[in-house]
């Protein structure tokens, strides 16, 4: 969920100076520290106590525990998220990033942890077909800033594109008439219809299934082994697929039924 061009900046930008392997730093200071949006609801998200919670979180914090480490969580918004990770201020973001291949050139990924794809949201009241790219055609779209989702919404000819810090924002323009549309993760929108008051359904799948990864800073493989390591236990001992039932009634590690 980045820009290119700041993607294209990063990669040109020196990376952040380390000597010991990422796995190594963080087993001497004992934490493992994690970026997340903290509203981005049911992945990452304050609840009413303000406590941060969701997916997200819980997959992290397990993580943690596996590396024998403490789960220390900052939070910030979407469009300087990846220059944090590049700048070396926490070590990991686990915020459904999508490990595309221009990302790559500028982070190492763990293996994929979920797997969705972009769709609509609209109002609950729209009878006007939006389907399609072509029905998409002068409509208004909302989507966050810097994202996946506004990379395909600026591809679809003719609709003008709204970008905003997050999905809140977004999302309050479209249930007020602003937005014809808007688009994000396919498992966003059972959570934001159950949970929120917002007149919203769910629209038609529109792009790709995207393969959701943990980033890092490049040159770290024994970082990068105690994660997928990690990752793989959570799937073998059922940790994973309690978290993952718990938030989507699914595990959200597989492909979902019909894509």
């Amino acid at each position: 969920m980045k820009s290119l061009a700041l993607l294209a900046a990063l990669a040109l930008a020196a990376p952040f100076s380390h000597g010991a392997d990422l796995l190594d730093e963080a087993k001497a200071r004992g934490t493992l520290r994690i970026a997340v949006e903290g509203t981005y609801p049911p992945f990452n998200f304050k609840d009413e106590k303000g406590k941060l919670t969701g997916f997200d979180v819980e997959v992290a914090e397990a993580i943690a525990g596996k590396l024998g480490l403490k789960p220390e969580f900052t939070t910030t918004e979407w469009s300087g998220i990846l220059a944090g990770l590049q700048a070396g201020k926490y070590d990991v973001i686990v915020n459904q990033v999508a490990a595309t291949d221009q990302r790559r050139q500028v982070f190492d990924f763990s293996g994929p942890y979920v797997i969705s794809y972009p769709q609509l949201i609209v109002r609950a009241n729209e009878t006007r077909k939006l389907d399609t790219p072509a029905d998409l055609k002068g409509k208004k779209i909302g989507v966050g800033q810097g994202s996946n989702y506004a990379e395909l919404a600026k591809g679809i000819e003719g609709a003008e594109v709204r970008t905003y810090p997050g999905a809140p924002e977004y999302l309050q323009d479209l249930a007020s008439g602003r937005l014809d549309a808007a688009i994000n993760d396919s498992l966003l929108i059972p959570y934001l219809r159950e949970k929120t008051k917002l007149p919203i359904k769910a629209g038609a799948a529109i792009g790709k299934p995207d393969s959701n990864a943990i980033p890092f800073r490049k040159g770290n493989p024994k970082f990068k082994a105690a994660i997928d390591k990690a990752l793989d236990e959570m799937k073998a001992d059922g940790s994973y697929a309690k978290i993952s039932g718990k938030w989507f009634e699914r595990d959200v590690s597989k492909p979902p039924a019909g894509h």
